[in-house]
């Protein structure tokens, strides 16, 4: 019987390649933000998941086996999102970690970044993917990490920053970080890494670092690929160039987001080569080179295996997000931090709110008026994690839609405070000029209380 296979982030690079690659072999469930129409015959079972929603994970990876998690939260999911992605990433790991518990999954394979040797002072971005991989691996579910440098495929989009550069720019004055050592891998070898993982008990609970034997240089990338296709480069190093003058001509000329550049750039200041697993040893694989991983994406560009058509739902239009991370030095309950917040609110704002609480409902007043109204849910919260879903008040402009919550995070270090999906009933304009830059500044206000205070008690 084939085993059952999640894979959350189905929708991207290695998603796709995989379920191409390994459909025959495995029942797999890909996880997509939206419904999808399968094409006949593929063999596989899309579900429309919200990974922000521990039950909406949960139940659709009930039944799997093992899962492939794939996630990096990059792109914005509401129309205001008032988070960093690191925080949201540690928020969408923890959801899936107690998802998997759950549902009793046996496995979590995840891909991260290869930890850099030369620095203890970690990029924001190879920060994020290691905290990642420390919730993930938080639960009963057992975690195989995957860590890898730069993956060549088609369809990767490390590459094709490097391959637009390359066709852009006759003259590429490079900074000194294109110096920095790494080992970049091919795609190929990383779907076959993967699959030997899966139900290996000896990949339980590892580390593994993969990447071609050869060390490389992010400039001799460049050269590399400028020689395969036949363009005349002239690629040098200069010392001038700042981080954020990197990031710019690089969001520019390969049409990507500083967004989604900046935390990379970040991360490619490190050294950061392979330290060999024996797994990889008893796989018995042999690397492919880098020249051979392009001449395959060069040659194989226009062969990405497509998604089913997306079928978007009906979405309230304004919704917002906001994550934030708090440090938590005294170690605190999320259930101890929900309730000295409701104690805080008053006080911050001179009693001018007031906070009534009556059975499981939560009021926010201000002179007699009811500015939001909460419902705790009993069912959803524990001692870790607690939630409130927003079920009316002027300032909701959709009862019943959306949550507030705060979680216990990376074994009680930080608390995460989020709302999700909530809908103003402010103009829209006006909402994000005022209500939500009043959150970021209580929020960042209760934070600097709990970091005063967290270690007494109230």
């Amino acid at each position: 019987m084939k085993p059952t296979i999640a894979i959350a982030g189905a929708t991207g690079f290695i998603g796709r390649w995989f379920i191409a690659s390994y459909a025959h072999k495995y029942n797999i469930v890909a996880l997509s933000r939206n419904d999808m129409e399968p094409p006949a015959g593929e063999g596989v079972v899309w579900k429309k998941v919200d990974l922000y929603s521990v039950r909406s994970t949960t139940e659709a990876i009930r039944g799997a086996d093992y899962a492939l998690y794939l996630v990096h939260s990059m792109q914005p999911s509401t129309r205001l999102n008032q988070s960093h992605f690191e925080d949201t990433d540690l928020l969408l790991a923890d959801n899936f970690s107690r998802a998997a518990e759950t549902v009793g999954l046996k496995q979590i394979i995840f891909m991260g970044g290869i930890l850099p040797k030369d620095e203890s002072q970690l990029s924001t971005h190879l920060r994020s993917r290691y905290e990642v991989e420390l919730t993930l691996g938080s639960r009963s579910a057992a975690l195989t990490a995957l860590r890898a440098g730069i993956i060549v495929g088609p369809g990767g989009s490390s590459f094709e920053i490097i391959e637009k550069l390359v066709t852009r720019l006759p003259v590429m004055l490079c900074p000194e970080w294109t110096k920095s050592e790494t080992q970049p891998v091919a795609l190929a070898d990383v779907l076959e890494v993967i699959d030997y993982c899966f139900g290996n008990a000896k990949a339980y609970d590892e580390a593994i670092e993969i990447g071609t034997t050869e060390q490389n240089t992010y400039m001799g990338m460049l050269r590399t690929t400028a020689k395969m296709l036949g363009k005349r480069r002239f690629i040098r190093s200069v010392p001038v160039f700042s981080l954020g003058l990197s990031k710019l001509w690089v969001a520019v000329f390969s049409d990507s987001s500083t967004t989604f550049v900046s935390p990379l750039i970040e991360s490619l200041r490190h050294k950061m080569t392979v330290e060999e697993h024996p797994l990889i040893n008893a796989l018995g694989l042999k690397y492919k080179t880098f020249e051979e991983a392009v001449e395959f994406t060069l040659k194989n560009a226009d062969k990405v295996p497509q998604l089913p058509k997306s079928v978007p739902g009906i979405r309230a239009k304004n919704t917002v997000r906001s994550v934030q991370r708090l440090s938590n030095p005294g170690g605190k309950s999320a259930e101890w931090v929900a309730k000295a917040y409701l104690t805080w609110l008053p006080d911050a704002f001179r009693y001018l709110i007031k906070v009534n609480e009556d059975a499981d409902l939560v009021s926010f007043q201000l002179f007699g008026m009811v500015l939001l109204k909460l419902r705790y849910a009993t069912e959803r919260s524990d001692e870790e994690r607690q939630v409130f879903y927003i079920v009316g008040g002027l300032l909701a402009g959709k009862e019943g839609y959306g949550w507030l919550e705060f979680r216990s995070v990376l074994e009680g270090r930080y608390i995460v405070a989020a709302i999700h999906e909530f809908v103003p009933r402010l103009p829209w304009y006006l909402y994000v000029n005022s209500q939500a830059l009043l959150h970021l500044w209580v929020m960042n206000r209760f934070g600097k209380f709990l970091s005063r205070q967290q270690r007494t008690e109230i």
